[in-house]
This record gives structure tokens, sequence and C-alpha cells, in this order.
């Protein structure tokens, strides 16, 4: 960073360290006792399409690794669009193992990164269920390597529980890096895996 851009007021995006998403499984466990929040089982990942071939040719390889185990009973990966023209990939896990659903995560995140692609990459949530029937995600920001807690009102349309946000925001303070800018937690409306 050069003195023109501390001059005006320029700072270098923060690196994403995908490895942070190996945090979910304890701060699962945090969430399921301080505020009856048990995992779901799944999760997604949010990614902008590129039209080619090598694009094509990644979105198979993601498949194909991430469906090894359904001979065994596993659950296949499902890629869905969004209104906006996203792509997400869908992933099941059983609810209560989150380290292989961290695991099939992580790994489409790193063949994104890694096959060029990194720049289409926007997010990864996790998905969180109360008995009372609350939703929750636990969203990574890939582009601010940070997390942010999304909370629909079951049956409200768009509209968010703000209180349980700033509740798990508070509990998972020790757990995962939390996004500070709350004008950053956008909403995920619809997201496959909420």
């Amino acid at each position: 960073m050069g003195f023109l851009d501390v001059i005006l007021g320029r700072s270098k995006p923060v690196r994403p360290d995908l490895d942070q998403l190996f945090a979910l499984p304890s701060a699962a466990i945090t969430l399921q006792a301080g505020a009856g929040l048990t995992p779901t089982g799944l999760g997604s990942v949010c990614f902008a399409s590129v039209e080619g071939g090598a694009f094509g040719q990644l979105q198979q390889d993601v498949r194909a690794l991430l469906d090894a185990d359904t001979e065994r009973g596993g659950e296949p990966v499902e890629f869905s669009r969004d209104a906006y023209g996203y792509t997400w990939l869908l992933a099941r896990q059983p609810p209560e193992d989150t380290a292989a659903l961290v695991n099939d995560l992580h790994a489409v995140n790193t063949l994104l990164q890694e096959g060029g692609f990194g720049p289409q990459l926007l997010c990864s949530l996790m998905g969180f269920r109360g008995a009372d029937g609350r939703s929750l995600a636990l969203v990574y920001l890939y582009k601010r390597g940070t997390f942010y807690p999304f909370a629909p009102v079951v049956g409200a349309g768009d509209k968010r529980d703000n209180g349980l946000e700033l509740q798990v925001r508070a509990l998972l303070a020790n757990d995962l890096r939390i996004e500070e800018d709350l004008a950053r937690w956008f909403p995920v409306w619809g997201a496959p895996g909420l």
C-alpha cells in the first residue's frame, strides 16, 4: 500500500482465509449451548457463474468430489440459480457431523479459488434451527474473511430477527471473526440450506 492510498483512505482488502470455516464446529456447540440452535446438516456456497469450458469442468469436478460418497448413502450435492443469477451449491451431511459439512464447504471454496475463480466466490453458509422453529445461518463473506448471522423470521416474508442476530454475534465473538460493519450483514433470502 502506497502513500497515496493512505491519504485517499484506500486499504488493501482482507485476504480470504478459508481456514476460518474450520471454526464452525466449535461455533455450533456454542450456539447449541447458548441459544438452543442446532445444525441442520445443510450448508451452501454461493458464487457468480462464468461462461466457458474451464468453469464448467470445475463444476463437474466439484460435483464428482462431493458426490463420491453417494454410493455409501451420502446425499448428492445440488446446484441451483437464484433470482439474481448467482449459483448456489447445496451440500448435506448428518446434522451431528458439522465437521464433514465444513470439509465439503471448504473443498468447494478451495477448488474454485485454486481454479482461478476466487473472485466469483461470494459467500458460504451453514444452517441452524431452534426447537421453537427459529432459523439461522452463519454466513462467511469470502471477500471480507468474516462471518455474520442471518436470521429470517419464518413465515413473515422478508423480515429478519435482528434480536437473534445480535444475540448470536455476542455469543460467537470468541469463536468466529464476526463482521463488524452491520451494513455488510446482507440478507440471503431463500438461500439453499437455510
